[in-house]
């Protein structure tokens, strides 16, 4: 099967080619398609110096609008039998892959998310934790599902089901709206647990606590049908 791998990219110069390398080493047919979003600290230099001849495309944002932005431009020119999301950092391990694409292959019409959080709070810290335990609290109150993490960056689709979701995403919204908008659609969202070595803003993580209100205002909005 071939998996389309979407790396969107903002100011992750001291990682992305470890990413781009680890992807490379996979035993998979990927298409690995990277959206630069007007990274400022070398990332685009590295791209076109590096990446490029390694990777399907690379699609260059004058400006940075946010990670549902790029997101959304990668979506057209994904042409795999599946697609997944691949943060420009170390957090997770893209060998995971092989886990979330032997589940997807075995539940025909489902989505799988790899979930951070199956077996417990791990690595992570309790701050983060206890958002995304409200925030998936919230997902299942509101859609009547079972999720145990919501907000994971490893999220796995059928070909072909991105592009019929209607996404109006910029930023880190994306992780409520997807999940939103596939639970309205009552597509099924089975999960695998996956392993996760969390960093903080020292090491470049961008997302901040007020991105929680706006993640809540995304699950109302979707659930009353915006």
């Amino acid at each position: 099967m071939r998996l389309t791998v979407i790396v969107p990219v903002y100011n992750e110069a001291r990682t992305l080619r470890q990413v781009i390398d680890r992807l490379r080493e996979l035993p998979l047919e990927l298409e690995i398609i990277c959206v630069d979003d007007g990274s400022t600290d070398g990332t685009r230099e590295l791209l076109q110096l590096e990446i490029e001849p390694l990777v399907a495309r690379v699609v260059y944002q004058r400006a940075n609008a946010g990670k549902g932005s790029a997101i959304r431009a990668a979506i057209p020119y994904a042409t795999g039998a599946a697609v997944v999301i691949q943060d420009a950092d170390l957090e997770l391990d893209p060998g995971e892959f092989l886990r979330l694409l032997r589940k997807l292959e075995s539940s025909p019409g489902c989505v799988v998310y790899g979930s951070r959080f199956r077996r417990g709070r791990g690595e992570a810290s309790w701050a983060p934790w206890c958002a995304n335990r409200v925030l998936t609290l919230l997902t299942n109150l509101l859609f009547g599902c079972r999720l145990t993490d919501m907000a994971t960056a490893y999220k796995m689709f059928p070909g072909g089901v991105l592009p019929c979701l209607g996404l109006k995403c910029r930023g880190f919204e994306f992780e409520p709206e997807v999940t939103a908008r596939l639970l309205v659609r009552r597509v099924p969202i089975v999960e695998v647990p996956i392993a996760y070595m969390p960093r903080g803003r020292k090491e470049g993580k961008k997302i901040r606590w007020h991105d929680a209100l706006v993640y809540v205002v995304w699950l109302v909005r979707c659930r009353l049908g915006g």
